[in-house]
Formats: C-alpha cells, structure tokens, sequence
C-alpha cells in the first residue's frame, strides 16, 4: 500500500524542486527544472543537495516496492483471476510512455476482429464530474466502449461481467496492480527516456527495479522514431540483461501524427501545416514527457517559436490559458498546439480564439508499429486470448465465484 502511495502521488517529490530556478535562484517551479535536476543537466549547489536528498529517499521507496512484490511473488497476498481474459498496459516509469494512443490500438485491434472490449483504469486526478483526461481522450478515440474508472479495478472488472458488458478487459496503467491477474502484460518503454534517469522514485522516474520487467509478457518500444540505432540497441540489451525471455518479444511503435482537432472537436488535415500559415507554433502540454511532444511536433513540420509546460495531468484554469496566449503572441507563433490530452480538459473555459486571433489545436497521434511484421505479431497475441487462459501465475489467485 505505501509502494502504491509513493507510485501515485510522485508529484509530491517535485515540490522538492519547488519554486527555485536552479540556475538563477530565483522562485519558480516548473516541471522542467525538476526533469534537469534528476537527469542531471543541473549542477548547481542547490541541484546537487537536492540530488542527494532524493537519492536517500530512493532507499525506503526501494525496499516498500520490493517487500510487495515478493509478497505477491510468495502467495501471501491475494491475485484476483476473474473467468474474462485482462490485457494490462502499463509502465515501470511515472508517465510519458504513451499508454493512452496503446491502450486505443489494443482496443480498435479487439473491435476489428469482432470482439467486445472493454477498458477499466484507476481515474488519477480525475476531475469535479469524476473523470480524467484518460477517460475523455478514449471516448473519443473508442467511442461506445464501456469504461470503467475505479481505484479498485477488480470491482470495475466484476461490475463489467455482471453486465455483461464485455467479452475481453483492457486494464489501463496495470503494471503495478498485482490484485488483478493479467493474461497478456504489455509494458511500454519510451526510447526517449526509457529507465527514468536510471534511478527510482524520488531520484529518478523508475516505479519499479528493472528486474520486475520480468514480470512482462511483451515490451512495446515507443517512440523509436526520436531514437537512433545504437540507442534501441542499447535499450533492448537491458531489457534482455534484465529479462532474458523477452527477447524475441521487444517491438517498436511510434507516435505518428494523425491530423489537428479543435476544441470544439473540429477536424483538420495534416498534409501541409505551413500551407496555411499554421506552421509557426507555441506548444503547451501538461504530460510526462513534453519533449517527445515538442519532437513530435518539428517532425510533422511546425516551426516551435517557444513552449510552456505544466505539471502532468495539470488541470488548466482560463488564467492559464491567457498566459500561455500572450507568450504565444509574443514569440510571433500563429497556433498554439497542444497534446489531445491537454485540449479535451480546455472544454468549458469559454476560450475564444476569436478574442486573440490565435487558435489552440491538439496534434493528434496514433500508434503505429515500425514493421507489418510487429504489427501481426502484436495483432495475434492479443487474439489468441481465451477466458480462464494463464501465461504465468504469481501469487495466491483467486477466482471469481460471484
């Protein structure tokens, strides 16, 4: 319970960083000076002491992660094994890795070869109505899939069977909710970042000892397109290192850009942002990892005159958004792009692009495997699933007599 404490609110160690410009001293926090803190690019006296401090909070987070596992490992807590096959996406770093776009191509894949899908997660940081930016973005990337948003997803789970409500579950961000028994695990790496600054919460982004990787059944690469060759080398070497069964079960995926979505959930084409005088942007995120965004954006074409990023799952205020638009006008951008993620949780705020002749637009992505042969690969081992089959049992699993 105290491991989960610490994986879910992660933000706190970000505080640490708070309000001092690390270079200047001045008092500011941003997610970015944090970032330059663990990574390391900081080497100030402050950055340094705050380095150290976190490395020494890494020791107790390190030890509660490692007496849970083996207590799942060992049988002496409970695994929850429902008669419906689960599909886990999840991560061993804290946000960034692009679960969201997956856990979409998991379930149009089910849709497409006639299943019934369905999608539980745990709802972080939902908002007043009870939702989060998750839920709203899959809504709209798989309209009418029932999904269910529950700390305690075995209940989502058992909520769905008593409904009759789907044939196949997709628990989203599940790597580390060992109560619910999973029969395929996939677990996502970001190329760009893959082993959080090689260091555990706080000091680094790690949930978990790269160790537990053995635990995956599939590695999803993501984002290999902003890495080069030597780079996925090296990350699929440590995977191996670690996890010496996933070697022929590492693919790679990209986030390719699909087309621009306004708030008002208005479609636009991609195919050549500059030809109407789009392609000066001002980026704003509130994500895991802005810079994969910020790349995502140049490779599609937009010229970035200047960015500004919030916490994760930040929940914007109007006041926000007006600051983000004048240093968008000031930098001479002529559209403020944003992630999909970020804009459905713009709704509501009376934005008038109308007022600052500037409009707000979400870059929309898909994920897309590098090779066909990936992309079959994937597509079978999510339909070979069958109710009650088992890749691995650990823990004491109980099914569900209800």
């Amino acid at each position: 319970m105290l491991a989960c404490l610490f994986c879910r609110h992660a933000g706190w160690a970000q505080q640490i960083a708070v309000g001092r410009d690390l270079h200047s001293g001045n008092m500011k926090f941003s997610e970015s000076n944090f970032r330059s803190v663990i990574s390391g690019r900081s080497s100030g006296l402050v950055a340094i002491t705050l380095r150290c401090v976190l490395t020494l909070l890494t020791i107790p987070y390190c030890m509660i992660v490692r007496m849970r596992n083996r207590l799942y490992d060992a049988g002496w807590k409970q695994i929850f094994r429902p008669d419906i096959p689960i599909i886990s996406v999840g991560n061993i770093t804290t946000g960034g890795t692009g679960k969201t776009p997956v856990v979409a191509l998991v379930v149009q894949t089910l849709l497409a070869s006639a299943r019934r899908p369905a999608i539980v997660s745990r709802g972080y940081r939902a908002d007043a109505g009870g939702t989060n930016d998750e839920l709203k973005v899959l809504e709209q990337l798989c309209p009418d899939v029932p999904h269910l948003q529950n700390a305690d997803r075995s209940a989502s789970v058992r909520s769905l069977i008593r409904d009759n409500a789907a044939d196949v579950i997709v628990m989203d961000d599940g790597m580390q909710h060992r109560r619910l028994h999973r029969n395929l695990n996939i677990v996502l790496i970001d190329a760009t970042n893959p082993f959080g600054y090689g260091y555990l919460l706080p000091r680094g982004l790690l949930r978990e000892p790269l160790s537990s990787l053995k635990r995956a059944d599939l590695i999803l690469m993501t984002r290999c397109d902003l890495a080069d060759e030597r780079q996925i080398a090296q990350i699929r070497q440590t995977i191996v290192h670690h996890a010496s069964g996933l070697r022929d079960r590492i693919y790679s995926v990209r986030f390719a850009p699909a087309d621009l979505l306004s708030i008002t959930e208005q479609r636009y084409p991609l195919s050549d942002p500059g030809k109407d005088g789009r392609t000066a942007a001002f980026l704003m995120s509130g994500i895991g990892n802005p810079d994969g965004f910020e790349q995502t954006c140049r490779n599609a074409g937009f010229q970035v005159n200047g960015c500004r990023w919030f916490p994760d799952h930040h929940h914007y205020s109007a006041a926000d958004v007006r600051q983000v638009v004048q240093a968008a006008i000031q930098s001479e951008a002529t559209i403020i792009l944003t992630t999909q993620k970020d804009l459905v949780k713009l709704t509501g705020l009376n934005i008038e692009h109308q007022q600052t002749q500037l409009e707000i637009l979400a870059l929309t992505i898909e994920a897309r495997f590098m090779t066909d042969q990936e992309a079959d690969l994937f597509g079978d081992s999510l339909l070979r699933l069958k109710p009650c089959e088992t890749t691995k049992k650990n823990g004491s699993e109980v099914r569900d007599l209800n």
